[in-house]
């Protein structure tokens, strides 16, 4: 990859923005929001977290003509099913904030009776060159925790504050950025994705990224 090589980010999500920029922002790729290029979100009409991720991408590179980069990711609790999932940002309905969310996820949890249950948040991670890529970059992550009764912390956003790592004694919106972006599902299949381009392309953007 050239360095400069503009890429547009299809999210409509601020905080998965903010994270995402973060991450790359060591690599020489500008970086630009769908939103900046008036695309509109695309429909996660997917069955799995790749496949809504991969339906971001395209979307987003048919309307602008750019490669592109698109993740969709949520959270999976065992004691739920795994739900909310691929339903995680619209889990109390289309619309909902991420407070309303949150609110019905810890009441379903209160309904199971499982204490502080086993989750995972997973991240889907994709690259397409174009919109007809026949060989899209596809990555996938997962990051282990326990959800908590009491929401803590104001780094993160989603479910963040209720996601509690037993590695750092906290929750995952109580850790600093630049620890996030290390440990975290989006961290961690951003880098792979990353990887997966330097094989492809033959050489790395410039920078590097600390790996945990």
């Amino acid at each position: 990859m050239s360095r400069g090589r503009r890429v547009v980010l299809a999210t409509g999500n601020p905080g998965k923005l903010r994270e995402i920029r973060e991450l790359l922002a060591e690599f020489a790729l500008e970086i630009l929001p769908q939103s900046e290029l008036g695309v509109s979100v695309a429909e996660e009409s997917g069955g799995s977290f790749a496949a809504n991720a991969l339906l971001k991408a395209r979307h987003a590179a048919a309307r602008t003509g750019l490669p592109a980069i698109a993740d969709d990711s949520g959270l999976c609790v065992d004691a739920l099913g795994g739900r909310p999932g691929i339903h995680s940002a619209r889990y109390a309905g289309a619309g909902a904030t991420d407070r309303e969310n949150l609110e019905l996820l810890l009441s379903e949890i209160a309904r199971s009776g499982v204490t502080r249950p086993p989750a995972r948040f997973h991240c889907a991670m994709v690259y397409v060159d174009a919109v007809d890529d026949p060989d899209p970059i596809v990555v996938e992550a997962q990051w282990q925790g326990n959800i908590v009764e009491a929401p803590a912390g104001d780094n993160g956003f989603g479910y963040d504050p209720v996601f509690y790592l037993s590695t750092h004694g906290c929750t995952s919106a109580q850790l600093a950025p630049e620890i996030k972006n290390l440990v975290s599902h989006r961290g961690q299949a951003l880098r792979g994705l990353l990887d997966a381009l330097q094989r492809r392309f033959g050489r790395r953007p410039a920078g590097s990224v600390q790996r945990p």
